[in-house]
């Protein structure tokens, strides 16, 4: 380990962190939501739910809660078929994994994205096997939220009980949830800034930090950091 810190573990957003995701979640939900008979999304609406459950974040776009499984259900479709695939790294996120995995840390991911979607999509990438844990969401309520996600992770890498957990991981994520969550574990969260939420949003949220690029987060990760409350 060669980290100036008691970091060993590194969680990753995948969404909006490591790829850029919109072109196939825009043009699947715009799909889906012709299909069942609602307006078109714009992009910025898109955008404005990319990362959360979409069960928390169609609602704000004008998704009735009696249409929600309908519409995610057509969402599904298309994108397990299609709009996973339009889909691309960051530039400089294999530059970042390779610096961070030479710093001695264990990277894993831990997205919102539900598991069925998010391993195909980081096979097509040839970067599963870069992670020790692939920690996605369920298409049940057992694990949906980041928070539960997060927990799901730390429990697959046997350190969830760790009394300095704190110290040794850090979350990587592009928006609110993503601090929520791993606040609610007592982990810091670098926020990111190429994704999908804004400063003011993480900010407000409680990161602890905001990266420009790629490297700016092997920088980051190294650095003693005190929880902020929201």
């Amino acid at each position: 380990m060669t980290a100036t810190t008691a970091r060993t573990h590194v969680l990753l957003d995948l969404d909006g962190t490591l790829s850029d995701s919109e072109p196939g979640i825009l043009r699947s939900l715009q799909w889906a939501c012709e299909q069942e008979g609602f307006p078109i999304p714009t992009e910025a609406q898109v955008r404005s739910v990319i990362g959360p459950p979409f069960e928390i974040g169609l609602p704000s776009i004008g998704i009735p809660d009696d249409a929600l499984e309908r519409v995610i259900d057509a969402y599904r479709d298309r994108y397990t078929r299609i709009g996973a695939f339009e889909n691309t790294l960051y530039e400089g996120i294999i530059d970042m994994l390779d610096a961070l995995a030479g710093l001695g840390l264990s990277l894993s991911i831990a997205t919102a994205k539900p598991e069925q979607t998010a391993h195909p999509i980081l096979d097509y990438f040839g970067i599963s096997e870069r992670f020790d844990v692939r920690a996605g969401a369920t298409l049940t309520s057992e694990r949906r939220t980041k928070a539960q996600v997060i927990d799901f992770a730390l429990r697959e890498l046997e350190i969830h009980a760790d009394p300095d957990l704190g110290d040794h991981v850090i979350m990587v994520g592009d928006r609110n949830h993503d601090v929520h969550g791993a606040m609610h574990h007592g982990i810091a969260c670098i926020g990111v800034n190429w994704g999908y939420g804004s400063i003011p949003e993480l900010l407000t949220a409680g990161a602890v930090a905001l990266a420009d690029t790629p490297a700016e987060v092997v920088e980051l990760v190294q650095q003693p950091y005190r929880l902020r409350q929201p």
